[in-house]
């Protein structure tokens, strides 16, 4: 077989696994409970998914839930979180290679949010928050590197005819890319913003999403230089 065609075959293979794994991913995040547990479903690195998701559950317990899922209440005298959304446009992070767009076969690697959670304290007339994350990366056609780093924006919003960002932090978690499809998990434990006026909080949400802005481009390879 022709180099040329075993590549596009090759790059048309990955292609299929890429759209496939990012379906069983979008699969799990609508069917999984919001108990503990891995939320994955099953996967060729089921034992990586349920170790995080089991870290997960160890600092949230059942105080999580799938993307697109309603949160569960809060408890008896527990403060009260705003309700975690995924801003629009920035639900998937999509990477290809310098100098290329990230789309069909250019693409590297793909990452998804698929489960989220959140708490918080009270002290002083200030209001910790953490918010957990957890998501999936997926090795695209034009493969991957041996690592990825995710950068993840978590803001505090009051919602409205005109939103208010009341705070607003970058965060980033390195992902090793031991296979073609990685969980990756993220814990913001440090925004802080003070206690909202009246009833105001009604209105607070907390977004996030993937924030590319956060990272250094890499550098276009430059074209070797022809020998004299």
């Amino acid at each position: 077989m022709p180099d040329s065609l075993m590549m596009r075959t090759a790059g048309a293979g990955r292609a299929r696994r890429l759209r496939a794994a990012l379906a069983l991913a979008a699969a799990g995040a609508m069917l999984c409970g919001c108990g503990g547990g891995s939320m994955f479903g099953a996967s060729s690195d089921s034992s990586s998914s349920s170790s995080i998701g089991s870290r997960f559950s160890e600092l949230f317990g059942s105080k999580s839930q799938a993307v697109g899922e309603t949160p569960p209440p809060a408890a008896p005298n527990e403060l009260s979180c705003p309700e975690v959304s995924i801003r629009a446009g920035a639900s998937t992070f999509a990477v290809a290679a310098p100098g290329k767009q990230a789309v069909g076969n250019d693409v590297r690697y793909q990452a998804t949010i698929t489960r989220t959670a959140r708490d918080c304290t009270l002290s002083g007339g200030q209001i910790t928050a953490r918010i957990g994350i957890l998501g999936r990366v997926i090795a695209g056609p034009a493969g991957n590197p041996p690592t990825v780093e995710i950068p993840l924006r978590v803001a505090v919003v009051q919602g409205g005819v005109q939103e208010k960002t009341i705070a607003t932090k970058v965060y980033k978690t390195t992902v090793s890319m031991d296979s073609d499809s990685v969980p990756f998990s993220l814990v913001a434990e440090d925004l802080v913003y003070p206690v909202p006026p009246g009833n105001t909080g009604d209105n607070y949400i907390f977004y996030i999403g993937f924030d590319p802005q956060a990272l250094t481009p890499e550098r276009a390879a430059r074209p070797a230089r022809k020998k004299k």
